[in-house]
């Protein structure tokens, strides 16, 4: 305790000594308030974030001293106002941690993670904060408000009760000691994985164990291997899932089986990158805190405030398509089996080997022969963007004048159907060695009428990143991701509310993937995909038996991909519901447990991530949610089918979805909006028909 005040006495002299030249000290004068990239140094982030941290506790001190009496103004729209300086500090920290960091950048989420959790605490464990958002909560029917502003301030209440605000002073102690373990231990997992991933490659020493890549992957690894500074080698860098795609390709077996215990033993062989310590400790504490505010486990209290509203509910949703989700894995694991023969006995390093094949024999697919077809920039500008402007109406500008926080990075306005500003999008799609795994959205700049700003947004993947001077090639299956991403962009992007807290992407979690989901749709809308499948030497269209195949093929090895996903989901679950006050678990009993538990262990078909390298729930904020795609889907496979039965594809209808679900945020209860967009609730039907579970009625 006593160091910490000569260190927060100097982070404050700084801090005022950079006033001038810090450039998160000002409000940004690009274009819609993007961030400065080429001014930011990390030199910048500590004293933006510690001074931002002392600012907002004196405005929000301000509001609870208030002598005056609560009013809507003066308490929750002054809360909206407050905290200008740290939201533009940390919205630029947090996403590049992610995609962009280094060691100094490391250095200092390890130190602010904890800080920024007793700061929230600070704020939303005030016990006069917490009686005037109280009083405005209780007499909310009476103050005049718009749905909107009422939904407000039942947000804010739900939100001070779920962070503690009624605990006795005691708990709130204890509560405040857990937050800030578990944002250091959060911050530490990332850290981890993201130099055990890299640490992690596999590198190869004869470019005849490559056989059955293409030239592209193979100076692709090349080009990994020289980044590494081995020159004369191949070097095939990890993905954050368990499976990985070169073993789709790789005629290797015992190759195939090196990067598949290279990934699965990530965070789990002992070393300085181990990260067992951190996910049972997560696990434990998080318990203790749901016993704190008053839930039987961590999941129930993550849910109460979600769709499901129950991890029962979740864990229902699961378990009810286990039995015909691993029923439909053992058919596709003895079709792959009578593939290999008897000379071994299929294992996880094989399935995505055999199933190509597999695929490749009854559908004719293959996979070298189509990715010429989906060359990057054409499927960005002519199929994601072109989908876009179909339904909605809006369009795109790259522009080359604004700095950037990586030269990958491309920058493109959006403007909307009068031709006025909508949002500027970043794209940032190959992966590199200072990113986290995986595929996400994010902003810089939250749309807010009362502050006056326009989205900034951001969509980050991870695809191979080709050879100076090449395209790049995409799978359908990155295609689909970069699909997918956008339908979270665009969810950013059309947010038109008046309050900051409800912005954009602010939605239940499980609700939050309904507009990523539903934009994969497109991507096989016959005139999307005939206007960015294209050859990208001869400009020829994907041929149209190609078309037919992979639409064939899309319920093709559905057991696989729903099996390990509902087992990575229900191992999730399952270390969310520990009891208060259990022991550290054993990792490597806990997990297979788990699974035999949930009758959804399969040894070919192994979790989608293992518990020491499941970002999601460790080392980002789906803990307790990795089932929200599962519930999405069934709300957005419902909205689809919704579209199908009125045309598809239109304006009228695309903009339907844009005013009455996108660009709503969380203004509103998730269910109740839904609802009134669909005219019921949504139901599972579509869902089991586009998996291939159920065979799709008779027009």
């Amino acid at each position: 305790m006593r160091r910490s005040l000569p260190i927060l006495f100097t982070v404050a002299c700084v801090a005022t000594a950079n006033a001038a030249t810090n450039p998160f000290f000002t409000k940004s004068t690009l274009p819609f308030r993007t961030p400065r990239f080429d001014k930011i140094k990390d030199t910048d982030y500590a004293p933006a974030i510690e001074t931002g941290m002392k600012k907002q506790l004196a405005e929000t001190d301000v509001i609870a001293n208030n002598a005056k009496a609560p009013t809507f103004e003066n308490t929750i729209v002054a809360m909206e106002k407050s905290g200008e300086l740290l939201t533009r500090a940390v919205k630029v920290f947090f996403n590049l941690t992610q995609s962009n960091t280094n060691d100094a950048m490391q250095k200092i989420e390890g130190d602010v993670a904890p800080k920024l959790a007793a700061h929230q605490d600070a704020i939303f464990m005030n016990p006069k904060l917490f009686a005037r958002v109280k009083t405005l909560y209780d007499k909310r029917d009476s103050l005049a408000l718009d749905a909107e502003g009422t939904y407000l301030v039942e947000r804010y209440y739900r939100q001070f009760i779920r962070a503690g605000a009624q605990l006795s002073d005691a708990d709130r102690a204890s509560l405040r000691k857990l937050n800030e373990e578990e944002a250091a231990l959060n911050a530490d997992f990332r850290k981890r994985l993201l130099a055990d991933t890299d640490a992690s490659a596999v590198v190869v020493d004869n470019v005849a164990d490559l056989a059955g890549a293409g030239p592209g992957e193979i100076a692709a690894f090349a080009q990994t291997a020289k980044a590494k500074g081995l020159t004369g080698k191949w070097a095939i860098a990890l993905q954050n899932t368990t499976q990985q795609p070169p073993i789709a390709y790789l005629q290797n077996r015992a190759l195939r089986e090196r990067i598949f215990k290279a990934s699965i033993e990530r965070g789990n062989h002992g070393g300085p990158n181990d990260t067992r310590a951190d996910v049972t400790r997560l696990a434990q504490l998080r318990a203790d805190k749901a016993r704190l505010l008053g839930y039987a486990n961590y999941g129930g209290w993550v849910l109460d405030d979600q769709m499901a509203r129950t991890s029962d509910n979740a864990f229902k949703l699961m378990t009810d398509l286990v039995p015909a989700s691993t029923a439909k894995a053992r058919d596709e694991a003895a079709a792959l089996q009578k593939m290999v023969g008897t000379e071994f006995t299929l294992q996880p390093w094989d399935w995505e080997f055999y199933a190509s094949r597999l695929r490749s024999q009854q559908y004719a697919l293959d996979d070298s022969q189509v990715r010429p077809y989906f060359e990057l920039d054409h499927v960005l500008k002519d199929g994601v963007f072109y989908a876009a402007n179909r339904l909605y109406g809006i369009t795109f500008k790259e522009r080359k004048d604004l700095p950037v926080y990586n030269p990958d990075v491309r920058v493109f306005e959006v403007f909307d159907t009068d031709g006025s500003p909508l949002a500027l999008f970043y794209a940032d799609y190959f992966a590199r060695p200072n990113k986290s795994g995986g595929a996400w959205m994010d902003t810089f700049v939250d749309q807010s009428k009362l502050m006056g700003t326009k989205p900034v947004v951001v969509n980050v993947c991870n695809f191979t990143k080709p050879a100076p001077g090449q395209p790049a090639f995409l799978t359908f299956d990155d295609v689909n991701g970069m699909f997918h991403e956008f339908g979270h962009a665009l969810h950013g992007m059309f947010s038109n509310v008046h309050y900051p807290y409800l912005t954009g992407t602010s939605v239940p979690r499980d609700f939050g993937e309904v507009p990523s989901q539903f934009n994969e749709h497109w991507a096989l809308e016959p005139a999307v995909l005939a206007n960015y499948a294209k050859h990208y030497k001869t400009g020829e269209r994907l041929p149209q038996d190609i078309v037919d195949k992979i639409k064939r093929a899309r319920t093709f090895d559905q057991g696989y991909a729903l099996t390990e996903y509902l087992a990575a989901a229900l191992v999730d679950m399952a270390w969310h519901t520990i009891p208060p006050g259990s022991p550290l678990q054993d990792v490597s009993a806990f997990e297979p447990a788990a699974l035999l538990r949930f009758n959804i262990a399969m040894n070919e078909v192994p979790p989608r991530y293992h518990t020491t390298y499941f970002s999601h729930i460790w080392g980002s904020s789906y803990a307790a949610g990795y089932y929200a795609y599962l519930w999405s889907e069934v709300i957005e496979d419902d909205a689809y089918y919704w579209f199908k039965e009125r045309g598809g594809m239109t304006r009228a209808i695309g903009q339907r979805f844009r005013d009455m679900v996108l660009s709503r945020g969380g203004s509103q209860d998730a269910a109740v909006m839904y609802r009134a967009f669909r005219g019921r609730d949504p139901i599972v039907e579509p869902l089991l028909i586009e998996r291939g579970l159920k065979p799709e009625p008779v027009q």
